[in-house]
């Protein structure tokens, strides 16, 4: 059955995998995911991604997870906001803070895939595809 919702599969597989301490995950690439694992870099929620080719014309994300000195997990949560039923869209000024902004908010603009800080700091609002803490 194909996945009615991609970036909601990479976040569940980022998420089991994150649970299950694994080194790393493999999710199928496409633009949407690789701007969302550059974001998760940037931000220091994962030590690194290689963009592998695989079957399919797309290829395969690898992303490498990142653990404290005691194994503790970098990510502790991880929630699409935005879905496929239910939109939810934000302008620059109410786009959500995560946990007092101690964690980040993906959106989706205009002006390309980037954090809630970006985003407010731009003035420009979007779609809030998933938030990360």
């Amino acid at each position: 059955m194909p996945v009615t919702d991609p970036i909601a599969d990479m976040l569940t597989r980022v998420r089991n995998a994150n649970r299950a301490n694994k080194d790393h995950v493999d999710v199928p690439a496409s633009r949407v995911k690789l701007a969302i694992t550059k974001i998760l870099k940037d931000e220091g929620y994962i030590k690194g991604f290689k963009n592998m080719k695989g079957p399919g014309p797309q290829g395969t994300l690898r992303l490498f997870l990142k653990y404290g000195p005691e194994g503790e997990r970098v990510i502790s949560g991880l929630e699409r906001v935005s879905r496929p039923g239910i939109r939810r869209y934000s302008g620059s000024q109410d786009i959500p803070r995560i946990l007092n902004g101690l964690g980040i908010a993906i959106v989706s603009t205009s002006s390309g895939i980037m954090t809630d800080r970006q985003a407010r700091r731009k003035n420009v609002g979007g779609e809030v595809l998933c938030a990360v803490w």
